[in-house]
């Protein structure tokens, strides 16, 4: 696999793909949507065709909410999450960095927070970054 092409899964394992990341982790992100604020995922983006179910496609169902353009996936068997389709760019997959193999949320010191609650398709504006969150791991010192 190229170093951009990734193995994922759901954490039952009924649920098994292959991502293409079109910007490695340079696009990851959270948002701050009434649905990713309870969902907590950390994601980064996939092209259109960058996502192959390599199994379970019959585990997987899909969730949408408000105008229904964003398609969420998730294992009907555990509830994972593993990617969905996004709102403001329907040729763009976000991906749940939790469901890639050797890779977790907490492996990054900083991750975006996008504006979901004043979404770029509601407001026509562009999409403002809220903040960032932060993970400092226990065992090193905090700054002040």
């Amino acid at each position: 696999m190229a170093d951009d092409t990734r193995a994922g899964r759901c954490h039952c394992g009924a649920v098994r793909f292959e991502v293409t990341l079109s910007d490695g982790f340079n696009s990851i992100r959270r948002c701050t949507c009434s649905y990713c604020r309870m969902r907590g995922a950390v994601v980064a983006m996939a092209e259109m065709g960058g996502i192959k179910i390599l199994q379970g496609e019959d585990a997987l169902t899909t969730y949408r909410f408000h105008t229904g353009s964003a398609q969420h996936f998730f294992c009907s068997r555990c509830g994972i999450y593993t990617h969905h389709q996004r709102r403001s760019d329907q040729n763009l997959y976000a991906v749940n960095v939790a469901c890639l193999d050797g890779v977790s949320p907490f492996d990054f010191a900083e991750v975006p927070v996008m504006d979901g609650v004043n979404h770029t398709n509601d407001t026509g504006k562009p999409t403002r970054r809220a903040g960032t969150l932060r993970f400092i791991p226990a065992d090193e010192p905090s700054s002040p």
